[in-house]
Parts: C-alpha cells; sequence; structure tokens
C-alpha cells in the first residue's frame, strides 16, 4: 500500500499558474526615435506594425517538461511511502531484581536434585534458576548476590544471556561469609529506581538469618512496599539448624506479608522448581502490545524522474537548435 506522508504539499501543483496570471512579463519604457512617415516605410516593406515589447514564446516540448518536472517535485515533496504488512510486538510490563545468597552456608550439600543425588545448595540453586530466567523472555531482569555485603552484579536489562553468564560465574562466599538480607532489599529498591514500570518483582532467596545488614529487612520490606515493590521470599537449608546456618523463616515470612507477596520454603530442587512455577501464577506477567506498519520512501522516485524528463527535454531542445542552424548555415553557403 502507497500512501502520501505529506498530502498538503499537493496544494502547491497550481502555483506555477498563479504566478503567471498574477505577475505578467516586466514591461519597461525606452527613448525611441519617432519619424513621421513610419507607417509609410512599414507599408513599403509589407510589414505589421506592433508593441515594441515582445515577449518570446516558449517551445512545447519545453512548456510540457517543465510543468512534469513541477508535478513531480511537488509529488516527491509530498512524500510518498511504501506501507508494510502490519508488525506486532509484545513486551513485558514487569521488571524483575533477582537477590541471590551466596554466604559461605550455600555451600552445603544438602539440596536433593532430581534423582535422589545430594548437591551442593548453589550448584542446586542455579540449575532452577537458569530454567526460570529463560522463561522469561521480554521481561526485564537484574542480579543481585548477597552474603556479608550486596552487590548488583546486573541492572535491569533485557539480555537474559548475560544475567545466565553472571549466574554460571557466580561462587559461594564471593560476597563474604554472613548474610545481608536487609542490605540486598535496599539495593534492590535503588535498582528499580530507574524502572518506569508498575509491576515490580524482587525475588528474594536465602538460606541464612540476617547478620550483617545495616538496615533491618523488614523495615528495608517496609520501605520496598511504599516503593510498591513486591517481594516473593524463598528459603532453603535446614530450619532446624543454628547460627547462621538457619534459615530465619519468621523474617523471610514477615518481608513477604508487608510488601504484598509470598513466601515459600524450598528443601530441594523439585521443590524450588514449584516454588517459581506458583510465584507466576501469583504474579503473572503484564504485557504491552505495540503495533506498527514499517515505511519505506519512495521520494526518490518522482525525483528522479524529474531529472530524467528535464535532462531529456535539454538534450531534445539542444539537438534542435543544432540542426536548425544546421539547416541555416547549408542555406547560407547555397
Amino acid at each position: 500500500m502507497i500512501q502520501l506522508a505529506a498530502p498538503w504539499m499537493l496544494l502547491l501543483l497550481p502555483l506555477p499558474l498563479l504566478v503567471w496570471k498574477l505577475f505578467p512579463p516586466h514591461r519597461e519604457q525606452e527613448d525611441a526615435l519617432r519619424f513621421p512617415f513610419f507607417r509609410r516605410i512599414a507599408e513599403a516593406a509589407g510589414a505589421e506594425p506592433r508593441a515594441g515589447a515582445v515577449v518570446l514564446s516558449r517551445p512545447k516540448v519545453s512548456v510540457i517538461a517543465a510543468s512534469l518536472c513541477w508535478v513531480l517535485v511537488v509529488l516527491a515533496l509530498a512524500r510518498p511511502e511504501r506501507l508494510g504488512a502490519p508488525v506486532t510486538i509484545e513486551t513485558a510490563a514487569r521488571d524483575v531484581v533477582l537477590a541471590i545468597d551466596i554466604s559461605g552456608s550455600m555451600d552445603s550439600r544438602d539440596f536433593t536434585a532430581p534423582d535422589g543425588t545430594r548437591k551442593q545448595r548453589l550448584a542446586g540453586v542455579r540449575d532452577v534458576v537458569r530454567g526460570f530466567v529463560e522463561g522469561r523472555d521480554g521481561d526485564r531482569m537484574a542480579l543481585i548476590v548477597f552474603g556479608s555485603a550486596a552487590y548488583l552484579q546486573a541492572p535491569l536489562t533485557a539480555d537474559l544471556d548475560a544475567i545466565l553468564a553472571l549466574l554460571d560465574r557466580t561462587e559461594v562466599g564471593m560476597a563474604g561469609p554472613h548474610t545481608a538480607l536487609g542490605d540486598s532489599i535496599g539495593l534492590a529498591i535503588r535498582t528499580f529506581e530507574s524502572s518506569e514500570i508498575d509491576q515490580r518483582l524482587l525475588i528474594l532467596l536465602s538460606d541464612g538469618s540476617d547478620t550483617a545488614s545495616r538496615m533491618d529487612p523488614v523495615n528495608a520490606a517496609e520501605i520496598a512496599a511504599g516503593r510498591d515493590v513486591e517481594i516473593f521470599t524463598v528459603g532453603v537449608g535446614d530450619p532446624d539448624a543454628t547460627g547462621e546456618n538457619r534459615v530465619d523463616l519468621d523474617t523471610l515470612r514477615a518481608i513477604a506479608d508487608r510488601t504484598g507477596g509470598a513466601y515459600f520454603f524450598a528443601a530441594d530442587e523439585a521443590a524450588l522448581t514449584a516454588v517459581y512455577e506458583r510465584i507466576d501464577a501469583l504474579a503473572p506477567r503484564e504485557t504491552e502490545t505495540l503495533s506498527f506498519r514499517p515505511r519505506r520512501s519512495l521520494s526518490w522516485l518522482p525525483l528522479g524522474l524529474a531529472a530524467l524528463v528535464g535532462l531529456a527535454s535539454l538534450a531534445f531542445l539542444r539537438l534542435r537548435l543544432g540542426h536548425r542552424r544546421a539547416r541555416r548555415d547549408s542555406g547560407a553557403a547555397a
């Protein structure tokens, strides 16, 4: 389908005709010698006296070519363009931050794989999180890891491959041996400050109790709730353990309750997979649909055709003028 992006430019088409009507050829008065027997001389010569000013007539080829060139130039100014087939793009209207505990306790090999074998907690979490990230096509995600301090590994981005690559390079103890739950929530809040999307989701995964935060985790959750951040907490590990290795289920539950999220406990890889499926059900992804039709400008076509018409008319007039001169010279020689 072809349409004009600026059809109002077609109003310029009658402009040369208006100029021709409103602005006639310029005439100047010149001094002349007048003698009484001019009419007799004209009669003797068989000529008919006319006005002194003469407007040279233009060849029809020149008039037709000029008119056609003007029409083509105006058509180019109207910006003809070809519309392509409609293209629809669906983008997710949700930002997700993953905050993963990599404290020393995540090195424990008590995480049960689907085949019954025991594996490192962080390795099991990585395997499940990888599948979760791969299913977030269209979402923007950020990755935070925390131990004694919280660190932003990747800001909000649609490049999920980068998130997975950084996750694969994460090792236990990289952020220190302790657990800073509150600081990880605070860092997530700052990460969401660059987001203009209403649906903001923080998934906080930890296997220990908060021992290193400068901000109380529950207070941080209150601030997150005021920033429209929904927190889903996931506990892994042994709730019956002592010290930092004990999962503080009450704190994780309180964090989720403050923000309208949900708390889960995953004892093995299968349970953690079910947790992420449950999160998808509780926080379905909102999408924005963008539809557009690609446009391809065709203005170069009438401009190129106008140039060809102009060059062709000039060549024709030049050839005709040369032919006339040749005939005149041959007549004079005869």
